[in-house]
């Protein structure tokens, strides 16, 4: 029975006729990321049919352009692919020739025009030609849909003197170029698909730019870590909150009750004139009452501008004196001057008594003339 079992383990069932083990399925040898480059041995004969590719590109990019076309003509020629540039149409056409023996090179040649398109520098942009590198044209102006409210979502993605986009650029290993109604990225896949993240969580309000880049520092630390590669990293990651500003209410207008009915006509001027009589006055008639009612409002205006020009000279009301001090606060002075007056005297009193030798004074008072010598005058 145990040899059964065993036999059964042994066998593996497979889905697909073609679906069985290789030998290079677990060679560690391999690494099945890698992009290997292009050898033209692979394909001698070339390519079968022509593929070309165009795209339009602004005005103010004619300029530059035509100044750097020869170079991104001659990056392209070493691949066997010829650029074209129709300044009267204003677009730029890529397509292979039989030179071409790299088939994916024409998708490659199509991203460089829409790089340069998209104003990416042209030595920047001739580096996607390489195997190892990719781009990622990210629109954002479908994402918003007020004009002011995209403007300051797309600033806070360049932040102050780029700071945010730098500090995006060194995290992900891409080149970033915000212009216009597009983003356009140059890097790995990884990195492309962290900046489309980013991106989209600015522009739709989800998440500030600042919040993501610790969020990658922070990955870009446990990376390093080789006891947390085979773990989950939620735990360390932050948490961040969206708050929620209070926004003030829209007062709705009442609604009115429904009536099948329509308004009322309102009179017209025909109309007005037949009920007033002026209808029937002749031409001569209506000019003078014309002219009166004129006269009439120029009076009332004039005499209010008179009125309004004479407050400017009426002087303010001054406003009644009140007495400040009342009758109870003189009294309270009053007796409060006499209690001092009293405790000086019963102090002075007080002083002259401690100070005062009885000997002293009854030996001072013997000695003294009881009465006093008057000095004669002279007659």
């Amino acid at each position: 029975m145990e040899d059964i079992e065993q036999q059964h383990q042994n066998k593996t069932k497979h889905k697909g006729k073609h679906d069985k083990p290789k030998p290079w399925d677990e060679d560690p040898n391999i690494d099945r990321w890698k992009v290997e480059k292009f050898d033209p041995s692979w394909n001698e004969a070339g390519m079968l049919e022509v593929s070309s590719f165009s795209t339009l590109f602004p005005v103010y990019r004619e300029k530059y352009l035509r100044d750097t076309w020869p170079v991104v003509k001659s990056a392209l020629k070493e691949f066997g692919i010829v650029g074209e540039l129709n300044l009267i149409e204003g677009s730029m056409t890529v397509s292979t020739t039989r030179k071409t023996r790299d088939p994916y090179i024409i998708v490659k040649a199509r991203d460089l025009i829409k790089l340069l398109s998209r104003s990416v520098p042209a030595p920047q942009a001739i580096k996607i030609l390489d195997d190892e590198m990719q781009c990622d044209i990210i629109k954002i102006g479908n994402l918003v849909r007020k004009k002011e409210r995209f403007v300051k979502r797309r600033r806070l993605l360049v932040g102050p003197n780029s700071s945010t986009l730098k500090a995006l650029e060194i995290l992900t290993g891409c080149y970033i170029l915000v212009q216009g109604n597009t983003v356009a990225a140059m890097g790995s896949f990884k990195g492309l698909k962290q900046v489309r993240r980013v991106v989209e969580e600015c522009m739709m309000n989800k998440m500030h730019p600042v919040y993501n880049i610790k969020i990658l520092m922070m990955r870009k630390e446990l990376a390093n870590d080789p006891a947390l590669a085979n773990e989950n990293w939620d735990r360390f990651l932050p948490k961040f909150k969206k708050k929620t500003v209070k926004q003030k209410k829209v007062k709705s207008k009442p609604k009115k009750q429904y009536t099948p009915f329509p308004p009322p006509q309102q009179p017209s001027q025909i109309d007005i004139q037949l009920e007033t009589g002026e209808y029937f006055l002749n031409e001569k008639k209506k000019s003078a009452k014309k002219w009166q009612d004129k006269q009439e409002k120029q009076a009332e205006k004039t005499a209010d501008n008179k009125r309004k020009r004479e407050a400017a000279f009426v002087p303010p009301k001054e406003a009644p004196k009140q007495d400040t001090k009342p009758d109870g606060d003189k009294n309270d002075i009053a007796e409060m001057a006499k209690s001092l007056k009293e405790k000086a005297k019963a102090f002075g009193k007080r002083k002259a008594a401690e100070t005062i030798n009885p000997e002293a004074y009854i030996a001072s008072s013997s000695d003294r003339p009881l009465f006093k010598k008057r000095s004669k005058t002279s007659s």
